[in-house]
């Protein structure tokens, strides 16, 4: 079976964070009996040019995947008749919003099985973001009957829920969850009590929610430091957590990284306590994941996959609020050596516990082989 995914950013591109990653994952775990080819941008999220690739042809990515970087001219056609030459059994198309790589494969392509991966944008988190364009897009989609002939792929129960919310309880879904990195196994960093290293490596946009965490630490007695990584997509976003950071009392000490490359994640993560980013949503939050498997006990919402953290022992889901933020930090810097350590381990169980390939697997079979 070839699947042809249409993907706005892909590898070596990283600032677009987790769409990039988990179609990395499937194509390097999901295998037998496909062929992939993606077709995606030759810019990162920035706009900046991809370097060491190869343009406007398919290339090699792994031994059943290639990949065609495409230019911005004649982006549409370009893709139409990639998709018309290969005449491929599925389009897996991944988002909603984009109009050459989501709407032109979803409405001019053809294909036996057309897939949309919604990818956390059917979420009331994020849909309260450029809304009214978003409302309109999706008002067509009704409209014109085109959900009706799509296969929608949720990675969890709760967004095949907003899916139906969305498209109505007749919607054709199909839960399927993402594979993670194998994380590197990690032993826990030192830990005094009054002391804690918090860290955040995630796109610095209002979804994240760097600002409240910063807000939290105005009200932190203990010796904190605060190391946030990841491009800046929000710059008046950002500018509002400098103005916030100078304003921090002298126990708290906030480092500002710049972006930091995957491979580079393993080492960052070393010397943390604990990974902070309390979401306004997330459809699965790679980064949270790769946390928890490298052993860091996590602060987040529960808007996100990763829930019941605080009864494993692996870290606290935080209500959307200045003093939960505070009291979930406070908790931590007051742990000890021995307490902290026994949350690391929980926070590597829990994880272990959550990422299972083998129903990843049956639910890629179900996506991408099953007829309804």
């Amino acid at each position: 079976m070839i699947v042809f995914i249409t993907i706005p950013w892909f590898l070596p591109a990283y600032r677009a964070g987790g769409p990039i990653q988990s179609i990395a994952h499937l194509v390097t775990n999901f295998k037998k009996d496909v062929e992939y080819r993606i077709i995606c941008g030759d810019t990162d999220l920035n706009g900046e040019p991809l370097h060491g690739i190869v343009k406007n042809e398919w290339t090699a990515f792994n031994a059943y995947t290639k990949v065609w970087y495409a230019e911005k001219d004649n982006l549409s056609d370009v893709i139409c008749k990639q998709i018309e030459q290969l005449q491929p059994d599925t389009i897996y198309i991944i988002g909603l919003f984009s109009w050459h790589f989501n709407i032109v494969p979803m409405l001019f392509c053809n294909a036996a099985r057309k897939i949309v991966s919604v990818r956390g944008m059917l979420h009331p988190g994020a849909l309260s973001q450029k809304k009214i364009k978003k409302r309109f897009f999706l008002t067509g989609l009704k409209f014109f009957g085109v959900a009706r002939k799509i296969v929608f792929h949720a990675t969890n129960e709760g967004e095949a829920q907003f899916i139906k919310d969305e498209f109505g309880i007749d919607a054709n879904v199909v839960v399927a969850g993402n594979f993670s990195k194998q994380m590197t196994e990690q032993i826990a960093a030192p830990k005094q009590v009054g002391y804690l290293t918090l860290v955040t490596i995630a796109l610095i946009s209002p979804m994240k929610n760097h600002l409240m965490v910063l807000q939290a630490l105005k009200h932190s007695t203990a010796q904190i430091v605060y190391n946030i990584y990841g491009p800046i997509k929000d710059e008046v976003y950002w500018e509002s957590c400098v103005a916030i950071t100078a304003l921090l009392p002298n126990n708290i000490k906030v480092n500002y990284f710049g972006e930091i490359q995957p491979d580079q994640i393993d080492d960052v993560l070393l010397q943390q306590h604990v990974f902070i980013m309390p979401s306004k949503s997330e459809n699965f939050g790679h980064s949270i994941a790769e946390a928890l498997g490298a052993g860091k006990p996590v602060i987040t919402s529960s808007h996100t996959p990763w829930n019941n953290l605080e009864m494993n022992n692996a870290g606290i889901n935080v209500a959307d609020n200045v003093e939960a933020i505070a009291n979930a930090i406070a908790y931590f810097a007051e742990l000890d050596e021995t307490a902290y350590r026994q949350s690391a381990e929980a926070a590597r169980v829990y994880a272990r516990d959550r990422i299972n390939s083998e129903e990843n697997i049956r639910g890629y079979k179900r996506l991408f082989f099953e007829t309804n």
